[in-house]
């Protein structure tokens, strides 16, 4: 984009167009989209890049408060090695939904930086906030544009979440590479770990689920998916690393806090404890377990 020495700004910025900040960058510095950067990896190389992995999604309704959750585990991986221990997968879009990704992490991070930012410039320039439906458009479309490096092993899929005003209700949209869109119903999950999860929240959720249950939920899930899939980080109760987890319902997107996610944590290894020694007292008597 050139630049103009006298100190203004170049004729671009001071030209009204689209509310789409995408579509500025498209017309005026396509070069500063990832869409639009040929790295020439091919499948060999796209996998010395880190990738995040699990991420899942539910919505909870128990009649005075509902929304949806969202939470992702904290290892990137790289091939057969741990890339990151700490990586965040959950972002806020904007005040009333939430983005995960998996995939290629660096792309993936940009890509969500960029969705917020062509968030917040449609309610700058149009004085109004996008409809959940219109939010979950623009990232199917800014998906598309990155099939090119998806095609070269560099795919990024996220999961996208959030509160519907108009619905008053919480719902949730996955995607594929070719920026697909899909609403699901209930719960989701996507990435490495994703088959695991599915079960464990088919298993787990329920219709009146609230708030808390649906953190708790979501917690098991990962642990789920953890449990079974090498490239899905579990909670660290070592380190005290914890998934991030948010929730997104009519008072806007929330992160949980991490205390709240160690003591939810530490439930959960006391139940599954508690379950695995029993099975194992049944083993050693010979008993079938109840």
């Amino acid at each position: 984009m050139s630049t103009d020495r006298s100190g203004r700004l170049p004729d671009a910025f001071r030209t009204p167009g689209s509310s789409s900040f995408v579509d500025f960058l498209t017309g005026h510095a396509p070069e500063m989209l990832p869409s639009h950067r040929d790295t020439g990896a091919g499948a060999a190389g796209a996998q010395l890049a880190p990738h995040a992995t699990t991420i899942v999604a539910l919505t909870f309704d128990d009649g005075a408060q509902s929304g949806v959750v969202m939470a992702g585990d904290r290892r990137a991986t790289m091939g057969s090695m741990i890339a990151h221990r700490e990586i965040e997968k959950v972002f806020p879009a904007d005040e009333y939904s939430a983005v995960g990704i998996a995939g290629t992490a660096g792309i993936a991070v940009e890509l969500v930086r960029l969705f917020q930012l062509e968030l917040e410039h449609y309610e700058k320039i149009e004085g109004t906030l996008l409809s959940l439906d219109g939010k979950a458009n623009r990232l199917s479309t800014m998906i598309r544009q990155n099939l090119g490096l998806a095609l070269q092993g560099l795919a990024v899929v996220p999961l996208f979440a959030g509160y519907d005003l108009d619905r008053g209700a919480g719902r949730i949209f996955s995607y594929d590479v070719t920026g697909g869109r899909y609403e699901e119903r209930d719960h989701h999950s996507v990435g490495s770990g994703s088959v695991f999860a599915r079960g464990s929240l088919k298993k787990l959720w329920r219709p009146g689920l609230d708030e808390a249950g649906a953190v708790r939920t979501a917690l098991e899930a990962l642990f789920d998916a953890a449990d079974d899939d090498s490239a899905t980080g579990g909670p660290d109760t070592v380190r005290q690393i914890w998934p991030v987890v948010a929730t997104v319902t009519s008072a806007g997107y929330r992160r949980v806090d991490d205390d709240t996610l160690g003591r939810v944590a530490d439930q959960v290894v006391a139940a599954r404890g508690d379950d695995a020694r029993r099975a194992g007292s049944h083993r050693r008597s010979g008993e079938e377990p109840s």
